[in-house]
């Protein structure tokens, strides 16, 4: 990992205009993502992780507002990039997207290797058959066989699919990829095979990768740098090790006391009670507030501002100094089960 950010994100806003009012998916959310990292961004389903990366590639839906002071990649400032340009110049070419559900994304009427010859094609200049080569290359950086390339989607089973998309995602050597729940929908032992592959594939190229998951294993085995995200914020920011061996947010207590652990086989899991909040409306309080067992009067009238622990480690919480007595307690079933 470099120590030059590739994409610089600062207090992203994203609402969507319904008629019950806006919701506010995404809140004043900051990060960087440097060279040659994996940058991973955790958190329940409906958080707000992917239309995070909606907002990034310009994807929102029509009724969806993006918000920025500062959206940065490779000094590129993409918040005042004509719509023509960052698709031309960045869009798949600098930045690419393996999408959620990837394994359905492909044209079923289409080749697998003629998608991706089109893709290829439709932002660099090359023939068809210097398009095909680079499709044979990828086609064996992601464990698939070259003659493949001929076949129709139908033909791949789910985890064929999902590293073809990889392939799709790797054919203009991006700087950036950005990976929208890669394995879920998958079985485990293709989830697996999946995550060796993007391992192999993370070894071999200089591109950095931003990974979106709910499953907190696929984050502890892939990525440099976490984010916890709930309630449309970024709750903490850690090095992994950081945010598995001290977690500070009880959110994050949370979620690694639902995490089983090789180091206490046959314990325990604890899950945390409740729901997650409802977006509708400005929002003035912490949006975990109602599942805290650890709130305090403030949380239920004030949004937390980030707090900087360490280096690279960052929460948003009020009671950030009591992070030790708090993780201690966390481990009881007791703390969450009868406090809320």
């Amino acid at each position: 990992m470099t120590t030059k950010a590739v994409l610089e994100v600062r207090d992203l806003n994203v609402r969507y205009n319904t008629s019950a009012g806006p919701i506010h998916a995404v809140s004043e959310v900051s990060f960087d993502v440097f060279g040659d990292e994996v940058f991973g961004i955790a958190g329940e389903s409906g958080c707000g992780k992917s239309t995070l990366i909606r907002a990034l590639l310009r994807l929102l839906s029509p009724n969806g507002i993006c918000e920025s002071a500062v959206i940065s990649f490779k000094g590129h400032d993409l918040r005042t990039m004509p719509d023509r340009e960052f698709r031309k110049d960045i869009l798949w070419r600098e930045i690419s997207l393996v999408p959620q559900s990837a394994m359905n994304s492909l044209n079923p009427v289409y080749r697998v290797g003629a998608q991706i010859v089109e893709a290829i094609r439709a932002h660099r200049r090359c023939t068809r058959a210097t398009a095909r080569e680079r499709v044979a290359e990828l086609f064996d950086v992601v464990g698939l066989q070259a003659d493949l390339m001929d076949s129709y989607p139908h033909e791949f089973s789910g985890g064929m699919r999902q590293r073809a998309m990889i392939a799709m995602a790797l054919a203009l050597d991006p700087a950036l990829i950005i990976m929208d729940e890669p394995t879920t929908g998958l079985d485990v032992l293709v989830q697996e095979r999946i995550l060796r592959r993007i391992r192999k594939i993370r070894d071999a190229i200089a591109s950095s990768i931003i990974l979106i998951t709910h499953d907190i294993a696929v984050i502890a085995e892939m990525c440099d740098r976490i984010a916890v995200m709930y309630g449309g914020r970024f709750m903490e920011q850690a090095r992994s090790l950081d945010l598995f061996e001290s977690p500070h947010h009880p959110y994050t207590l949370g979620l690694k006391n639902a995490f089983p652990s090789i180091h206490a086989v046959g314990a325990e899991l604890i899950s945390i009670p409740g729901f997650p909040p409802g977006l509708i409306g400005p929002q003035t309080s912490c949006p975990f507030e109602p599942r805290c067992p650890f709130r305090i009067e403030r949380c239920a009238t004030e949004t937390p501002q980030p707090v900087t622990i360490t280096e690279q480690h960052e929460i948003r919480c009020f009671r950030s100094a009591e992070a030790e007595s708090l993780r201690e307690l966390a481990k009881s079933k007791a703390t969450w089960h009868c406090s809320n």
